[in-house]
């Protein structure tokens, strides 16, 4: 339905189309239809001239296909091909790798938080959630760590420090920023360019 509303110009209705196919998708646990889902809002950004967005959601789509063991077809490359020429003539050379670089990085649930957020009500930056300006680079590291989907064990041996201590910086970050679940801190480092 998604894909249908935006080639006939219906970005409205595509973007609610989507939403509630993300959503759906993550409540489910429905990796796959995740996985064409971040595609689709690729196009809906493309469309909507979201650029930087729409390479973003394609290098976390490719990444997330590849891990699946997918690979893109022919069609899939003709398809995206006058899109993504249109994304990559209109950034440039820095916006547009690190727009990749920073898809390629997104875990399948960070993708899926930054695609709901690109297809929300309100303009994705403003969505409401205190900014990280009051968190050191320690805190900031820390929530990029949880962005990327690592537990709290991992985030010690990275960074050569007890299961404790990441506990308590992770209560301070929330008590700074307000954000109380792993995915609200996934939300705020996507907000913030933190990932």
């Amino acid at each position: 339905m998604a894909a249908l509303a935006r080639k006939g110009g219906r970005l409205a209705d595509a973007r609610t189309y989507l939403r509630e196919t993300l959503e759906l998708a993550v409540h489910a646990g429905y990796r796959l239809r995740l996985i064409d889902a971040l595609d689709e809002c690729g196009y809906w950004c493309a469309a909507g001239k979201q650029y930087v967005a729409a390479v973003t959601l394609w290098a976390a789509w490719a990444t997330q296909s590849e891990a699946f063991g997918f690979g893109e077809t022919h069609e899939e490359i003709h398809h995206r091909e006058q899109p993504l020429r249109e994304a990559l003539q209109t950034l440039d050379a820095e916006q547009a790798g690190a727009a990749q670089r920073r898809g390629a990085a997104m875990t399948l649930t960070a993708a899926a938080e930054f695609a709901i957020m690109m297809t929300g009500e309100h303009d994705p930056d403003q969505a409401g959630l205190p900014g990280t300006g009051k968190l050191s680079a320690r805190e900031r590291e820390l929530v990029a760590l949880v962005a990327r989907g690592q537990t709290d064990a991992q985030i010690a041996d990275q960074l050569f420090i007890s299961v404790s201590t990441v506990r308590t910086h992770l209560d301070r970050i929330r008590d700074k920023s307000g954000c109380r679940r792993r995915a609200d801190l996934t939300r705020l480092a996507l907000q913030e360019g933190i990932i």
